[in-house]
Protein backbone atom coordinates (compact mmCIF):
# COMPACT_ATOMS: atom_id res chain seq x y z
CA UNK A 1 0.00 0.00 0.00
CA UNK A 2 2.82 2.41 0.87
CA UNK A 3 4.43 1.79 -2.49
CA UNK A 4 1.14 2.27 -4.33
CA UNK A 5 0.54 5.58 -2.58
CA UNK A 6 4.06 6.82 -3.14
CA UNK A 7 4.39 6.12 -6.84
CA UNK A 8 2.03 8.75 -8.32
CA UNK A 9 3.80 11.58 -6.50
CA UNK A 10 6.77 11.13 -8.84
CA UNK A 11 4.71 12.82 -11.56
CA UNK A 12 3.68 15.72 -9.37
CA UNK A 13 7.31 16.68 -8.88
CA UNK A 14 8.25 16.82 -12.56
CA UNK A 15 8.47 20.61 -12.13
CA UNK A 16 6.54 21.29 -15.34
CA UNK A 17 3.52 23.41 -16.27
CA UNK A 18 3.91 25.76 -13.33
CA UNK A 19 1.62 28.05 -15.32
CA UNK A 20 -1.04 26.83 -17.80
CA UNK A 21 0.62 25.55 -21.00
CA UNK A 22 0.25 27.72 -24.11
CA UNK A 23 0.56 26.79 -27.74
CA UNK A 24 -1.19 25.36 -30.76
CA UNK A 25 -2.98 22.04 -31.33
CA UNK A 26 -4.20 20.51 -34.56
CA UNK A 27 -7.42 18.73 -33.61
CA UNK A 28 -10.36 21.13 -33.57
CA UNK A 29 -9.40 22.90 -36.81
CA UNK A 30 -7.80 20.09 -38.83
CA UNK A 31 -9.32 16.97 -37.23
CA UNK A 32 -8.32 13.66 -38.85
CA UNK A 33 -7.85 14.95 -42.38
CA UNK A 34 -5.35 12.47 -43.82
CA UNK A 35 -6.09 12.98 -47.53
CA UNK A 36 -2.88 14.73 -48.50
CA UNK A 37 -3.47 14.02 -52.17
CA UNK A 38 -6.71 16.00 -52.34
CA UNK A 39 -5.90 18.53 -49.61
CA UNK A 40 -2.12 18.76 -49.14
CA UNK A 41 -2.26 22.14 -47.38
CA UNK A 42 -4.63 21.05 -44.59
CA UNK A 43 -3.97 17.36 -44.01
CA UNK A 44 -2.28 15.97 -40.89
CA UNK A 45 1.31 15.90 -42.14
CA UNK A 46 4.73 17.11 -41.15
CA UNK A 47 4.30 20.05 -43.52
CA UNK A 48 1.34 21.36 -41.52
CA UNK A 49 3.38 21.28 -38.31
CA UNK A 50 6.47 22.80 -39.96
CA UNK A 51 4.31 25.69 -41.14
CA UNK A 52 2.58 26.20 -37.78
CA UNK A 53 5.96 26.19 -36.04
CA UNK A 54 7.12 28.88 -38.46
CA UNK A 55 4.06 30.98 -37.71
CA UNK A 56 4.47 30.65 -33.94
CA UNK A 57 8.14 31.63 -34.23
CA UNK A 58 7.77 34.47 -36.73
CA UNK A 59 4.40 36.11 -36.00
CA UNK A 60 4.90 37.12 -32.38
CA UNK A 61 3.29 34.09 -30.70
CA UNK A 62 6.40 32.51 -29.19
CA UNK A 63 7.43 35.67 -27.34
CA UNK A 64 4.02 35.80 -25.67
CA UNK A 65 4.35 32.23 -24.37
CA UNK A 66 2.68 30.17 -27.10
CA UNK A 67 5.43 27.57 -27.23
CA UNK A 68 3.88 24.14 -27.85
CA UNK A 69 3.21 22.75 -31.32
CA UNK A 70 0.92 19.82 -30.55
CA UNK A 71 0.19 16.93 -32.90
CA UNK A 72 -3.19 15.35 -32.18
CA UNK A 73 -4.68 12.08 -33.48
CA UNK A 74 -4.07 10.41 -36.86
CA UNK A 75 -0.30 10.98 -37.14
CA UNK A 76 0.81 7.35 -36.99
CA UNK A 77 0.91 4.47 -39.39
CA UNK A 78 -1.96 2.01 -39.11
CA UNK A 79 0.27 -0.65 -37.54
CA UNK A 80 3.18 -0.72 -35.15
CA UNK A 81 6.51 -1.88 -36.58
CA UNK A 82 8.07 -5.34 -36.10
CA UNK A 83 9.50 -4.29 -32.74
CA UNK A 84 6.05 -3.19 -31.57
CA UNK A 85 6.97 0.47 -31.76
CA UNK A 86 4.68 3.29 -32.88
CA UNK A 87 5.82 4.81 -36.17
CA UNK A 88 4.60 7.91 -38.00
CA UNK A 89 2.77 7.51 -41.29
CA UNK A 90 5.66 7.26 -43.79
CA UNK A 91 3.91 9.24 -46.53
CA UNK A 92 2.64 12.08 -44.37
CA UNK A 93 5.65 12.26 -42.00
CA UNK A 94 8.54 11.10 -44.22
CA UNK A 95 11.18 12.88 -42.10
CA UNK A 96 10.00 11.25 -38.87
CA UNK A 97 8.95 12.75 -35.56
CA UNK A 98 12.53 13.24 -34.33
CA UNK A 99 13.25 15.53 -37.29
CA UNK A 100 10.01 17.43 -36.66
CA UNK A 101 10.98 17.85 -32.99
CA UNK A 102 14.40 19.16 -34.03
CA UNK A 103 12.76 21.65 -36.40
CA UNK A 104 10.41 22.85 -33.66
CA UNK A 105 13.20 23.07 -31.06
CA UNK A 106 15.41 25.04 -33.44
CA UNK A 107 12.71 27.72 -33.44
CA UNK A 108 12.62 27.96 -29.66
CA UNK A 109 9.41 25.93 -29.44
CA UNK A 110 8.33 22.57 -28.01
CA UNK A 111 6.62 19.56 -29.58
CA UNK A 112 3.56 17.76 -28.25
CA UNK A 113 2.20 14.42 -29.44
CA UNK A 114 -0.96 12.35 -29.00
CA UNK A 115 -1.55 8.79 -27.87
CA UNK A 116 -4.54 6.84 -26.58
CA UNK A 117 -4.73 4.46 -23.66
CA UNK A 118 -6.65 1.74 -25.47
CA UNK A 119 -6.73 -0.72 -28.33
CA UNK A 120 -7.12 2.12 -30.84
CA UNK A 121 -6.94 5.90 -30.80
CA UNK A 122 -10.25 7.72 -31.23
CA UNK A 123 -9.43 8.01 -34.95
CA UNK A 124 -8.74 4.28 -35.33
CA UNK A 125 -4.92 4.30 -35.18
CA UNK A 126 -2.82 2.02 -32.94
CA UNK A 127 -3.50 2.66 -29.27
CA UNK A 128 -1.25 2.35 -26.24
CA UNK A 129 -2.40 -0.74 -24.41
CA UNK A 130 -1.01 -1.40 -20.94
CA UNK A 131 1.82 -3.58 -22.26
CA UNK A 132 2.97 -0.71 -24.51
CA UNK A 133 2.98 2.10 -21.94
CA UNK A 134 6.67 1.95 -21.04
CA UNK A 135 7.77 1.37 -24.64
CA UNK A 136 5.74 4.31 -25.94
CA UNK A 137 7.00 6.64 -23.22
CA UNK A 138 10.57 5.73 -24.17
CA UNK A 139 9.78 6.23 -27.86
CA UNK A 140 8.35 9.71 -27.25
CA UNK A 141 11.34 10.68 -25.13
CA UNK A 142 13.77 9.42 -27.77
CA UNK A 143 11.97 11.50 -30.38
CA UNK A 144 12.39 14.66 -28.28
CA UNK A 145 8.71 15.11 -27.42
CA UNK A 146 7.89 17.74 -24.75
CA UNK A 147 4.18 17.06 -24.08
CA UNK A 148 1.97 14.01 -24.29
CA UNK A 149 -1.81 14.07 -24.56
CA UNK A 150 -3.10 10.62 -23.57
CA UNK A 151 -6.69 10.04 -24.67
CA UNK A 152 -9.02 7.28 -23.48
CA UNK A 153 -10.98 5.83 -26.39
CA UNK A 154 -11.37 2.05 -26.53
CA UNK A 155 -10.32 1.43 -22.93
CA UNK A 156 -12.16 0.35 -19.79
CA UNK A 157 -12.35 2.19 -16.48
CA UNK A 158 -10.07 -0.47 -14.99
CA UNK A 159 -7.48 -0.05 -17.74
CA UNK A 160 -7.57 3.72 -17.28
CA UNK A 161 -7.10 3.40 -13.51
CA UNK A 162 -3.94 1.37 -14.15
CA UNK A 163 -2.69 3.00 -17.33
CA UNK A 164 -2.82 6.73 -16.55
CA UNK A 165 -0.66 6.47 -13.39
CA UNK A 166 1.59 3.95 -15.14
CA UNK A 167 2.25 6.41 -17.99
CA UNK A 168 3.13 9.13 -15.48
CA UNK A 169 5.76 6.85 -13.96
CA UNK A 170 7.01 5.76 -17.37
CA UNK A 171 7.40 9.34 -18.61
CA UNK A 172 9.34 10.31 -15.50
CA UNK A 173 11.53 7.24 -15.81
CA UNK A 174 12.72 8.41 -19.23
CA UNK A 175 14.48 11.37 -17.62
CA UNK A 176 13.07 13.72 -20.24
CA UNK A 177 10.76 16.53 -19.03
CA UNK A 178 7.42 15.76 -20.72
CA UNK A 179 4.24 17.61 -19.74
CA UNK A 180 1.51 15.03 -19.22
CA UNK A 181 -2.05 15.81 -20.35
CA UNK A 182 -4.66 13.23 -19.35
CA UNK A 183 -8.17 12.67 -20.67
CA UNK A 184 -8.96 10.32 -17.79
CA UNK A 185 -11.62 12.38 -15.94
CA UNK A 186 -13.53 13.14 -19.16
CA UNK A 187 -14.13 9.41 -19.64
CA UNK A 188 -15.36 9.04 -16.04
CA UNK A 189 -17.88 11.89 -16.09
CA UNK A 190 -15.52 14.48 -14.64
CA UNK A 191 -16.89 14.42 -11.09
CA UNK A 192 -16.51 12.53 -7.79
CA UNK A 193 -16.84 9.83 -6.70
CA UNK A 194 -15.59 8.40 -10.00
CA UNK A 195 -12.91 11.11 -10.30
CA UNK A 196 -10.53 11.74 -7.40
CA UNK A 197 -8.97 15.13 -8.11
CA UNK A 198 -6.44 14.80 -5.29
CA UNK A 199 -4.96 11.70 -6.91
CA UNK A 200 -5.31 13.17 -10.40
CA UNK A 201 -3.25 16.22 -9.45
CA UNK A 202 -0.48 13.88 -8.34
CA UNK A 203 -0.45 12.08 -11.68
CA UNK A 204 -1.12 14.61 -14.45
CA UNK A 205 -0.05 18.17 -15.29
CA UNK A 206 -3.38 18.94 -16.97
CA UNK A 207 -6.51 16.97 -17.70
CA UNK A 208 -9.59 17.10 -19.86
CA UNK A 209 -12.65 17.07 -17.61
CA UNK A 210 -15.48 17.34 -20.11
CA UNK A 211 -16.60 17.02 -23.74
CA UNK A 212 -14.55 17.97 -26.80
CA UNK A 213 -15.05 21.55 -27.90
CA UNK A 214 -16.73 22.07 -31.28
CA UNK A 215 -16.61 25.15 -33.51
CA UNK A 216 -19.77 26.74 -32.09
CA UNK A 217 -20.94 29.16 -29.42
CA UNK A 218 -23.29 26.49 -28.06
CA UNK A 219 -20.28 24.27 -27.43
CA UNK A 220 -18.39 27.05 -25.62
CA UNK A 221 -21.44 27.77 -23.45
CA UNK A 222 -21.92 24.10 -22.58
CA UNK A 223 -18.32 23.92 -21.36
CA UNK A 224 -18.65 27.17 -19.38
CA UNK A 225 -21.90 25.94 -17.82
CA UNK A 226 -20.40 22.62 -16.76
CA UNK A 227 -17.19 24.11 -15.36
CA UNK A 228 -18.83 26.81 -13.29
CA UNK A 229 -21.78 24.70 -12.15
CA UNK A 230 -19.16 22.32 -10.73
CA UNK A 231 -16.66 24.95 -9.62
CA UNK A 232 -16.71 23.88 -5.97
CA UNK A 233 -15.20 20.54 -7.02
CA UNK A 234 -12.98 21.74 -9.87
CA UNK A 235 -11.54 25.02 -8.63
CA UNK A 236 -9.53 23.64 -5.67
CA UNK A 237 -7.98 20.97 -7.93
CA UNK A 238 -6.14 23.49 -10.11
CA UNK A 239 -2.80 25.07 -9.35
CA UNK A 240 0.84 25.24 -10.45
CA UNK A 241 1.70 21.97 -12.14
CA UNK A 242 -1.88 20.63 -12.38
CA UNK A 243 -4.67 22.31 -14.36
CA UNK A 244 -8.26 21.75 -15.41
CA UNK A 245 -8.44 21.84 -19.22
CA UNK A 246 -11.74 23.02 -20.77
CA UNK A 247 -10.23 22.23 -24.23
CA UNK A 248 -8.93 24.30 -27.13
CA UNK A 249 -9.42 27.93 -28.07
CA UNK A 250 -11.49 28.07 -31.27
CA UNK A 251 -10.94 31.81 -31.83
CA UNK A 252 -10.10 32.48 -35.48
CA UNK A 253 -12.25 29.70 -36.92
CA UNK A 254 -15.84 29.85 -38.23
CA UNK A 255 -18.23 29.40 -35.32
CA UNK A 256 -17.72 32.43 -33.07
CA UNK A 257 -18.55 36.08 -33.56
CA UNK A 258 -16.09 38.78 -32.53
CA UNK A 259 -17.83 39.27 -29.16
CA UNK A 260 -18.01 35.52 -28.54
CA UNK A 261 -14.31 35.17 -29.35
CA UNK A 262 -13.47 37.83 -26.77
CA UNK A 263 -15.67 36.00 -24.28
CA UNK A 264 -13.98 32.63 -24.79
CA UNK A 265 -10.55 34.17 -24.26
CA UNK A 266 -11.62 36.00 -21.10
CA UNK A 267 -13.44 33.02 -19.58
CA UNK A 268 -10.59 30.59 -20.32
CA UNK A 269 -8.18 33.07 -18.74
CA UNK A 270 -10.29 33.42 -15.60
CA UNK A 271 -10.42 29.59 -15.41
CA UNK A 272 -6.60 29.43 -15.43
CA UNK A 273 -7.03 27.20 -18.48
CA UNK A 274 -4.30 26.08 -20.85
CA UNK A 275 -4.32 28.36 -23.90
CA UNK A 276 -4.03 25.89 -26.76
CA UNK A 277 -5.20 27.47 -30.00
CA UNK A 278 -6.66 25.35 -32.76
CA UNK A 279 -6.92 27.57 -35.80
CA UNK A 280 -5.05 28.18 -39.05
CA UNK A 281 -2.27 30.57 -38.06
CA UNK A 282 -1.39 31.04 -41.74
CA UNK A 283 -4.67 32.80 -42.48
CA UNK A 284 -5.87 34.06 -39.08
CA UNK A 285 -7.66 37.43 -39.12
CA UNK A 286 -6.13 40.48 -37.49
CA UNK A 287 -9.04 40.77 -35.04
CA UNK A 288 -8.67 37.15 -33.87
CA UNK A 289 -4.93 37.58 -33.59
CA UNK A 290 -5.36 40.69 -31.44
CA UNK A 291 -7.61 38.78 -29.02
CA UNK A 292 -5.20 35.86 -28.74
CA UNK A 293 -2.13 38.10 -28.43
CA UNK A 294 -3.51 40.41 -25.74
CA UNK A 295 -0.52 40.83 -23.43
CA UNK A 296 -2.42 41.71 -20.27
CA UNK A 297 -4.81 38.80 -20.82
CA UNK A 298 -1.86 36.42 -21.12
CA UNK A 299 -0.24 37.93 -18.03
CA UNK A 300 -3.43 37.22 -16.08
CA UNK A 301 -3.72 33.68 -17.46
CA UNK A 302 -0.09 32.99 -16.51
CA UNK A 303 -0.32 34.47 -13.02
CA UNK A 304 2.16 32.59 -10.82
CA UNK A 305 -0.32 31.97 -7.97
CA UNK A 306 -2.27 29.72 -10.33
CA UNK A 307 -5.63 30.17 -8.59
CA UNK A 308 -8.56 29.21 -10.79
CA UNK A 309 -11.33 31.81 -10.85
CA UNK A 310 -14.96 31.39 -9.87
CA UNK A 311 -18.36 32.64 -10.92
CA UNK A 312 -19.46 34.87 -8.03
CA UNK A 313 -22.68 36.40 -9.41
CA UNK A 314 -25.42 35.02 -11.65
CA UNK A 315 -28.13 37.62 -12.26
CA UNK A 316 -31.69 37.15 -13.49
CA UNK A 317 -30.79 39.70 -16.16
CA UNK A 318 -28.44 37.03 -17.68
CA UNK A 319 -25.34 38.87 -16.55
CA UNK A 320 -22.66 36.83 -14.78
CA UNK A 321 -19.57 38.00 -12.90
CA UNK A 322 -16.38 35.98 -12.54
CA UNK A 323 -13.45 36.68 -10.23
CA UNK A 324 -9.90 35.39 -10.36
CA UNK A 325 -7.53 36.29 -7.50
CA UNK A 326 -4.02 37.16 -8.71
CA UNK A 327 -0.61 37.71 -7.18
CA UNK A 328 0.20 40.92 -5.30
CA UNK A 329 -3.43 41.18 -4.16
CA UNK A 330 -4.58 42.04 -7.69
CA UNK A 331 -7.57 40.41 -9.32
CA UNK A 332 -9.34 39.92 -12.62
CA UNK A 333 -13.06 40.55 -13.01
CA UNK A 334 -15.08 39.39 -16.01
CA UNK A 335 -18.59 40.73 -16.61
CA UNK A 336 -20.26 38.38 -19.09
CA UNK A 337 -23.58 38.82 -20.88
CA UNK A 338 -25.62 35.85 -22.03
CA UNK A 339 -28.16 38.24 -23.51
CA UNK A 340 -28.88 38.20 -27.23
CA UNK A 341 -30.82 41.45 -27.59
CA UNK A 342 -28.73 44.59 -27.06
CA UNK A 343 -25.89 46.01 -24.94
CA UNK A 344 -26.78 45.93 -21.25
CA UNK A 345 -25.78 48.44 -18.57
CA UNK A 346 -24.85 46.54 -15.42
CA UNK A 347 -24.41 48.41 -12.15
CA UNK A 348 -22.74 47.07 -9.03
CA UNK A 349 -19.90 47.84 -6.61
CA UNK A 350 -16.77 46.07 -5.44
CA UNK A 351 -18.38 45.86 -2.02
CA UNK A 352 -21.24 43.81 -3.49
CA UNK A 353 -18.58 41.58 -5.05
CA UNK A 354 -17.05 41.02 -1.59
CA UNK A 355 -13.82 42.94 -2.10
CA UNK A 356 -11.99 44.10 1.04
CA UNK A 357 -13.41 47.22 2.72
CA UNK A 358 -11.72 50.61 2.53
CA UNK A 359 -9.57 49.68 -0.45
CA UNK A 360 -8.80 51.65 -3.60
CA UNK A 361 -8.06 49.96 -6.92
CA UNK A 362 -6.58 51.08 -10.18
CA UNK A 363 -8.85 49.65 -12.89
CA UNK A 364 -7.41 48.61 -16.24
CA UNK A 365 -9.68 47.46 -19.07
CA UNK A 366 -8.02 44.31 -20.40
CA UNK A 367 -9.31 44.62 -23.98
CA UNK A 368 -9.00 48.41 -24.26
CA UNK A 369 -5.57 48.15 -22.69
CA UNK A 370 -5.83 51.39 -20.74
CA UNK A 371 -6.35 52.39 -17.12
CA UNK A 372 -9.95 53.58 -16.93
CA UNK A 373 -9.77 55.08 -13.45
CA UNK A 374 -9.60 54.32 -9.75
CA UNK A 375 -12.33 52.77 -7.68
CA UNK A 376 -13.08 52.56 -3.98
CA UNK A 377 -14.71 49.40 -2.70
CA UNK A 378 -17.91 51.24 -1.81
CA UNK A 379 -18.27 53.09 -5.14
CA UNK A 380 -21.08 52.10 -7.46
CA UNK A 381 -20.03 51.71 -11.09
CA UNK A 382 -21.59 50.61 -14.38
CA UNK A 383 -20.26 48.60 -17.29
CA UNK A 384 -21.94 48.22 -20.68
CA UNK A 385 -21.68 44.63 -21.93
CA UNK A 386 -22.45 43.63 -25.51
CA UNK A 387 -24.62 40.56 -26.21
CA UNK A 388 -22.56 37.36 -25.80
CA UNK A 389 -19.71 39.65 -24.83
CA UNK A 390 -17.53 40.56 -21.89
CA UNK A 391 -16.01 43.48 -20.11
CA UNK A 392 -12.80 42.37 -18.39
CA UNK A 393 -10.95 44.36 -15.74
CA UNK A 394 -7.56 44.01 -14.10
CA UNK A 395 -7.69 45.54 -10.63
CA UNK A 396 -4.51 46.50 -8.84
CA UNK A 397 -4.76 47.66 -5.21
CA UNK A 398 -3.47 51.16 -4.55
CA UNK A 399 -4.29 51.19 -0.85
CA UNK A 400 -5.08 47.87 0.74
CA UNK A 401 -5.15 46.63 4.26
CA UNK A 402 -2.92 43.69 4.87
CA UNK A 403 -5.11 40.76 3.93
CA UNK A 404 -5.26 39.43 0.37
CA UNK A 405 -7.53 36.76 -1.05
CA UNK A 406 -7.67 33.28 0.47
CA UNK A 407 -11.10 33.86 2.03
CA UNK A 408 -12.84 35.06 -1.13
CA UNK A 409 -11.63 32.33 -3.44
CA UNK A 410 -13.42 29.56 -1.61
CA UNK A 411 -16.94 30.85 -1.35
CA UNK A 412 -19.21 32.48 -3.87
CA UNK A 413 -21.92 34.71 -2.43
Amino acid sequence: LAVALALPSVALENGLARTPPMGWMSWERFRCNVDCQADPRNCISEQLFFEMADRLAEDGWRELGYEYVNIDDCWSAKQRDEAGQLVPDPKRFPSGIRALADYVHARGLKLGIYADLGVFTCGGYPGTMLEHVTQDAQTFAAWGVDMLKLDGCYSTAEEQAKGYPEMARALNATGRPIVYSCSWPAYQGGLPPKVNYTILAEICNLWRNYDDIQDSWDSVLSIVDWFFTNQDVLQPAAGPGHWNDPDMLIIGNFGLSYEQSRSQMALWTVMAAPLLMSTDLRTISLSAKEILQNRLMIQINQDPLGIQGRRIVKEKSHIEVFLRPLSQAASALVFFSRRTDMPFRYTTSLAKLHFPEDAVYEVQDVYVGKVVGTLKTADNFSVVINPSGVVMWYLRPMALRAQPWPVIRQQAP
